[in-house]
């Protein structure tokens, strides 16, 4: 099958596709004509992608574990360099997750400070896109 007819059967837009097969997730043949052509493992591949981009996966991650992906959720064996991959990548999750939380709370407290304060010593704004108010 063409591209075209991979992204309607998958959802995922041509230039994803393409941006899959260039980081290696997704294989295409080139037909005598230059297209792009994919067998029908392709639909199934495309969808274990889809799954392990939603859990937070880079491609890199993804390259590494689809050799061993089966079925669409997709399930992985429980081999200890998959788990170490996944476990490394929770890892990194879990200290953005901290980092965020640092930030917001960090931010709150500005916001509350700001508040207290007044906003006499400061030009207004307009609410519509954040923009100080010509005075």
């Amino acid at each position: 099958m063409r591209i075209g007819e991979l992204s309607r059967r998958t959802g995922i837009k041509a230039h994803q596709l393409r941006y899959y097969e260039a980081q290696g997730l997704l294989e295409a043949d080139r037909g005598a004509n230059g297209y792009r052509e994919y067998d029908e493992n392709a639909v199934l591949r495309v969808k274990q992608i889809r799954h392990l981009l939603g859990a937070g996966l880079s491609s890199e991650d993804i390259a590494y574990l689809l050799p061993c992906a089966a079925g669409e959720a997709p399930e992985l064996p429980g081999c200890p360099e998959l788990l170490a991959a996944m476990r490394s990548r929770l890892r990194r999750l879990d200290e953005q997750m901290v980092r965020i939380a640092q930030s917001r709370d960090a931010l709150a407290d500005y916001i509350d400070a700001a508040e207290r304060m007044g906003n006499e010593s400061y030009p207004p704004f307009d609410d519509a896109d954040l923009e100080p108010v010509p005075a």
